[in-house]
C-alpha cells in the first residue's frame, strides 16, 4: 500500500484495514466518505513506528480516494515544542505524503471544556482532590471492581467552581482533577471514572497563558475525530481498550442522538516494534539528552531524521514497511528485513564510487612515473541514464589492506606475490612483492602492469579471478568514514529488567579517519546515495564538505550480522 511508483507483476492481497475501508465504502457509510488523520504528539521526533502508522493513515487515503488531516495532539505543554512540530510536517513529506489540513487539538480547546462542563452539570463528571496514586489505588484489578472516590457525589455547583480554578490558577499542579463519573465496577478499567483534565502550570506553545486545565488524551481525541469528520480512526493495537471508551465519550459529546453512519469509528493494527532498538519516546528522549548519541538524528536511532541521516531512502523505508504489513498481533521485527529492504532499493539508485576504508600503498613499478590515465567508471550498471564519470589512473595507488596477503591460501583470488588481478576499469597487474616496517607490517605493495589489458581495449578480455578497487593516491580525498552498527547489545532491550542504559552496544560506532575516495564522490552532497564497490552503501554526512568528506554507512553489500550470531 506504501509503495507509490512500484509496477507489481501480481495482485498484492488486501491488509485487514483495507478490507475493512473497501466494504465500508462498498456500503456507502459515511456517504461513501473516507477520512483519516495522523494525531502525533509534538513531544519528540518521529521514528520507524510512526512510519507505519504514516503509511497506514496517509496510504488508505491515498488509496481510496480519500483524504488524511495531520493533527497534532497538543495537550501536554510540558513536553511539547515547535521545533517539534516542524520536523513532524518534514518527515511526512520526506516519507512522500501531503496532509489534507492541519489541525490541532488546542483548536477545540473552549468545545472541549465546555462539553467537561456540561458534564458536571448532567452528574457525569466531578473535581477529585485525591492523590494520583490514592485514585489508582482504588481502580481495584480486572477481577475486583474499584472503589468510589469520597468526592464522587460532591455538589454539582461544588465541581463547577473548583474546575474553573482549575484553570484559572488559583489551585496547584496535581491538587486535584475532573473525572467522568462512569462506573467503578465496570471490567473495564477504562470506565473506572477516568480522568478527563488535568492542571498544568506552563504555557502553551500556540495558546500561551490562557489555559491551566488541560484534557487527558481519552478525552481530547475521539471528540476531536469527530469535530473534524474522521470516519477511520486508525491507531495501535494498545487502543483496543480505550475503544468502548472513545464510542462513550462520542456519544454523550452528542447527547444521546443517533449519529446512525455518521461517526469516527476506531480500528487497531500492530505497532512496529525492531530488534535491537528502542520506540520509547521517553527512552530515546534520554539517550539524546544524556549525549549517549549524536542527537536525534544520530544514524543509530531508529527516528525518521536518524534513517534519513544514515542514507535510507522515503521508498526504502516505505518498502519494508510492505514486506512487514499490517496484522491484529503485535511482533518483533528483526532489523535485518530493515537492512534488506535497504539493500533493494540502494543497489537501484545508488552512484558506484571508489573508497578505500583501510588503505595500503601499491606502486606500479613499470608504470612511467609522469603518466596519467583517465578512466570512465560507470554510475550505475541498474540504471544506464545515469551515465558515468571519468576516474584518474596513476603510478601509485591506494587499495584495502584485506585484498592482499603474502602467503595465501589456493582460494584467494586477491593480490598475493605471483599471481595477477585486474584492477577495476583499468589494467591487469601481477604482485612481485611487498614492503615491510619494523613491526612486520606491510607498507608497500610492488606489481607489474600488462599495458595491452585496459578496460575496453580489443583483445583486453583475457580473464583474471580477482577484480580490485583502487583509488589514486595522488588524485584521492582523504575522508572519514563513520561505521554503524546495531545501537543495542542484546535482541530485545524492551523486555529486558536491566536499564535500557547498560544494553547500549559500545561498538555501535567506529571512526575511520585515514580513508580515501576519489574526487568524483567528495563532491557528492548529503542524501546522495552512494555504493563503495565491494564494501557497502554510504551517503555524506551533514558535516561533510568537499574538503572534509564525511560519510555513514547505511547497510553492508550482504547481511554479515546473522553470520556474527
Amino acid at each position: 500500500m506504501c509503495e507509490q511508483n512500484e509496477e507489481k507483476t501480481t495482485k498484492k492481497s488486501l491488509n485487514f484495514i483495507e478490507e475493512i475501508v473497501e466494504n465500508d465504502l462498498r456500503n456507502s457509510l459515511n456517504d461513501g466518505r473516507l477520512q483519516t488523520r495522523f494525531p502525533p504528539e509534538p513531544n519528540g521526533y518521529l521514528h520507524i513506528g510512526h512510519a507505519k502508522a504514516i503509511c497506514m493513515d496517509f496510504g488508505i487515503a491515498q488509496k481510496y480516494g480519500g483524504v488524511c488531516n495531520l493533527r497534532f495532539d497538543d495537550t501536554n505543554p510540558e513536553k511539547e515544542d515547535t521545533e517539534y512540530v516542524e520536523a513532524i510536517k518534514h518527515d511526512i513529506e520526506w516519507l512522500g505524503f501531503k496532509w489534507g489540513n492541519i489541525y490541532h487539538a488546542s483548536d477545540y480547546f473552549q468545545q472541549l471544556w465546555d462539553f467537561a462542563v456540561r458534564l458536571i452539570k448532567e452528574g457525569k463528571a466531578y473535581v477529585d482532590e485525591q492523590t494520583s496514586e490514592q485514585i489508582a489505588a482504588q481502580k481495584g484489578t480486572p477481577t475486583e471492581p474499584g472503589v468510589a472516590s469520597p468526592y464522587r457525589d460532591r455538589p454539582v455547583e461544588e465541581s463547577l467552581a473548583l474546575f474553573e480554578k482549575m484553570n484559572n490558577g488559583e489551585v496547584p499542579e496535581g491538587s486535584m482533577v475532573l473525572r467522568a463519573k462512569i462506573d467503578m465496577a465496570n471490567p473495564n478499567m477504562h470506565f473506572r471514572d477516568p480522568v478527563i483534565y488535568r492542571i498544568i502550570h506552563r504555557d502553551h506553545h500556540r495558546t500561551g497563558s490562557k489555559w491551566k486545565a488541560y484534557p487527558m488524551y481519552d478525552f481530547a481525541h475521539g471528540q476531536s475525530d469527530y469535530f473534524e469528520g474522521v470516519t477511520h480512526s486508525i491507531c495501535t493495537l494498545e487502543f483496543v481498550p480505550h475503544r468502548p471508551l472513545y464510542d462513550y465519550f462520542i456519544d454523550e459529546l452528542k447527547g444521546g442522538q443517533d449519529l446512525a453512519d455518521h461517526r469516527p469509528r476506531q480500528y487497531e493494527f500492530n505497532r512496529l516494534n525492531l530488534t535491537y532498538t528502542v520506540m520509547s519516546k521517553r527512552k530515546l528522549l534520554a539517550l539524546v539528552q544524556e549525549g549517549l548519541v549524536d542527537g536525534w538524528d544520530d544514524p543509530r536511532m531508529p527516528t525518521i531524521c536518524g534513517l534519513r541521516r544514515r542514507g535510507y531512502s522515503p521508498e526504502a523505508v516505505r518498502r519494508f514497511i510492505d514486506m512487514i504489513g499490517y496484522t491484529k498481533f503485535d511482533a518483533l521485527n528483526d532489523y535485518a528485513m530493515l537492512e534488506a529492504a535497504a539493500r533493494e532499493d540502494l543497489n537501484q539508485r545508488s552512484l558506484r564510487v571508489s573508497a578505500v576504508l583501510h588503505p595500503v600503498k601499491l606502486i606500479i613499478t613499470n608504470y612511467p612515473e609522469d603518466q596519467e590515465d583517465e578512466m570512465q567508471a560507470v554510475n550505475n550498471p541498474e540504471n544506464e541514464a545515469d551515465g558515468t564519470h571519468a576516474i584518474t589512473f596513476s603510478r601509485e595507488l591506494w587499495i584495502e589492506q584485506d585484498d592482499f596477503m603474502e602467503e595465501a591460501p589456493k582460494k584467494f583470488f586477491r593480490m598475493t606475490p605471483g599471481k595477477e588481478v585486474r584492477l577495476k576499469n583499468a589494467y591487469i597487474v601481477m604482485c612481485t612483492g611487498c614492503k615491510k616496517n619494523e613491526k612486520g607490517e606491510v607498507e608497500e605493495i610492488y606489481c607489474e602492469y600488462d599495458p595491452q589489458s585496459r578496460s575496453g581495449l580489443p583483445g583486453a578480455d583475457r580473464k583474471v579471478k580477482g577484480t580490485l578497487h583502487w583509488v589514486s593516491c595522488k588524485h584521492a580525498r582523504k575522508a572519514e568514514v563513520r561505521l554503524y552498527d546495531r545501537l543495542f547489545t542484546v535482541e530485545n532491550p524492551s523486555a529486558d529488567s536491566r536499564d535500557f542504559r547498560e544494553l547500549l552496544n559500545p561498538d555501535s560506532l567506529q571512526v575511520l579517519t585515514e580513508c580515501y575516495v576519489e574526487p568524483y564522490a567528495a563532491q557528492c552532497k548529503p542524501m546522495d546515495y552512494l555504493q563503495f564497490q565491494r564494501i557497502g552503501y554510504f551517503t555524506p554526512d551533514k558535516h561533510s564538505t568537499p574538503e572534509h568528506p564525511v560519510y555513514n554507512r547505511t547497510v553492508n553489500l550482504k547481511d554479515t550480522w546473522a553470520k556474527q550470531k
